[in-house]
């Protein structure tokens, strides 16, 4: 059974989430660790938080510590770091793969895969490095669904090697940029 404190901290705590309020309606069944646990959110350490300028804080946080978090600006530090990649579609495909003159790799993603967003940065790494020996192009398999289906991509991300347009190579899935220069390499 609950105490009073965690009965008082429960009702006052429905409030703030309105979709727990069925479970918090009945005799309180949960303690107030359970409820903290049920309601708590997920550590991530890969943002940094920008605070304002410190005067404007000293003077509110002071009064409320809430206004503090509520100020502060989160950003992503990896934005700066992508590179734009170069995007292959339906119209472009044949001229831009199939008829080019060098190995061109392509990378098969879709804006919704967390691993083909992880590899962005890599394909763009790798096409720095290897600026005027390899092309490498992005195709949306949203986009352009029938060039997948061609290529029989059935897991994203697939990064495939084409040489002279015959596909040489495929690598299926969010890999290390070593393996990907290990399969580069064979064919350069």
């Amino acid at each position: 059974m609950a105490t009073l404190s965690e009965s008082l901290a429960l009702s006052s705590l429905s409030n703030l989430r309105p979709s727990l309020s069925p479970y918090l309606t009945s005799p309180p069944s949960l303690s107030l660790s359970a409820y903290r646990k049920l309601t708590a959110l997920p550590q991530f350490t890969g943002l940094r938080i920008q605070l304002p300028s410190h005067r404007s804080v000293s003077s509110f946080s002071s009064r409320n510590p809430s206004v503090l978090r509520r100020c502060a600006r989160v950003s992503c530090e990896a934005q700066e770091t992508a590179l734009d990649i170069p995007i292959v579609t339906d119209a472009t495909w044949e001229s831009l793969v199939l008829k080019s003159d060098g190995p061109v790799l392509v990378e098969f993603w879709a804006p919704w895969c967390g691993p083909c967003r992880m590899i962005h940065p890599v394909i763009g790494e790798l096409a720095k490095q290897y600026d005027g020996k390899l092309k490498c192009f992005k195709l949306s398999t949203d986009d352009s669904p029938s060039i997948a289906t061609q290529y029989g991509i059935r897991s994203i991300p697939t990064i495939m090697i084409f040489i002279n347009g015959e596909k040489k190579d495929a690598v299926i899935g969010a890999v290390p940029k070593t393996t990907l220069i290990a399969s580069i390499e064979k064919f350069l």
